[in-house]
């Protein structure tokens, strides 16, 4: 199979180095001092440093070349950008006349400004066929653990089961294992609202508040996902698999999670700014978390904790402060989502 992988940060040069193990891949990079500097280190010194990639992997600044590589029959064309840049990728592909009629992306958000989810932006600009046979992976993956090597598992979400087909066929390999669901809009609501429950429970965990506390978050966070995911359009028991608790467990309490970073230095008293600057990459959570307080409050859709979280980077609320109004909160029946009337 013939892949193009644009965008080579983190995620998008991991990926494209496990697949380049059995496949034909170009990786594109927007600069081409980077991409001129991989091709002659096989290493990505600006977001994988001291990983080695894989030998067969290439590389090309050139986006008519690296889009002409993904044309044809057994193909596949990549989205390897941030939310931010999804639109403008896509823009460029329609624009190139040569659009792919099956597109995979990677991102997890919503939209800034327009709250979409990645498959609407798609949707948006490449039209509703293009978008009905594209499709996202997603679940829990540190970039730097897959480009070492170390077992991962992933769902490939999309209405085409050929799409899915042909990305378990790409990407089922080696220690990554792919599973398919056709439940879109369950898989990137849950990529997406992770974010932001992973920057509550940095924030417990910088304020020392314990394992236990750490436990009720994750827990009761996954239920505000869920609550959300069904308002939007997505089944209840895909939150149960890898791209919503299994991706809620792994940001929220791994050391590689930026969005957790984003928690621990807010608790230790450092400003939305600061934390920004230090980080050098790009930490979703704190991008869509208005975006998703938003969407909850349209569907009446009840988020404490993204609330808590909404009021800590954006109102000046303190940490400690947030804490204490979800403690202060009324006790209430445990439940994930309101369930469907019964049929008379």
């Amino acid at each position: 199979m013939r892949v193009s992988v644009f965008g080579a940060g983190a995620w998008g040069t991991a990926l494209a180095s496990h697949m380049a193990q059995r496949h034909d891949v170009l990786l594109w990079a927007r600069d081409a001092g980077r991409a001129a500097e991989m091709a002659a280190t096989h290493e990505n010194a600006v977001y994988l440093s001291g990983c080695t990639l894989a030998p067969a992997l290439r590389f090309d600044a050139d986006f008519d070349r690296a889009l002409a590589h993904a044309a044809g029959a057994d193909t596949l064309c990549v989205a390897a950008v941030p939310v931010a840049g999804l639109r403008g990728l896509c823009e460029r592909l329609r624009d190139s006349g040569t659009a792919p009629m099956q597109l995979l992306w990677l991102c997890k958000g919503f939209e800034a400004g327009t709250g979409l989810l990645p498959h609407q932006v798609v949707a948006a600009v490449l039209g509703d066929e293009a978008a009905a046979h594209s499709g996202i992976l997603s679940g829990p993956s540190f970039a730097r653990e897959v480009a070492q090597g170390l077992p991962a598992a992933l769902t490939v979400a999309s209405r085409s089961t050929e799409l899915c087909d042909r990305v378990i066929r790409a990407c089922h390999h080696g220690a990554l294992r792919v599973y398919s669901s056709d439940d879109l809009i369950g898989v990137e609501v849950g990529g997406a609202v992770k974010n932001v429950l992973a920057i509550a429970t940095g924030i417990s965990d910088g304020l020392g508040l314990g394992m236990n506390a750490r436990a009720a978050l994750v827990t009761r966070g996954l239920a505000e996902m869920t609550r959300l995911g069904v308002a939007l359009g997505g089944r209840p028991e895909t939150f149960m698999g890898l791209s919503g608790v299994g991706d809620l467990i792994l940001t929220a309490t791994g050391d590689l999670s930026r969005n957790r970073t984003v928690g621990l230095q807010l608790a230790q008293g450092r400003t939305l700014d600061e934390v920004l600057a230090a980080l050098g990459h790009v930490a979703e959570g704190v991008r869509c978390a208005q975006t998703v307080l938003a969407l909850a409050r349209q569907h009446q859709v009840t988020m404490p904790i993204t609330e808590a979280v909404c009021a800590v980077l954006f109102e000046q609320l303190t940490p400690r402060a947030a804490v204490e109004s979800l403690l202060k909160r009324d006790a209430r029946a445990e439940r994930a989502h309101t369930p469907p009337e019964k049929p008379l």
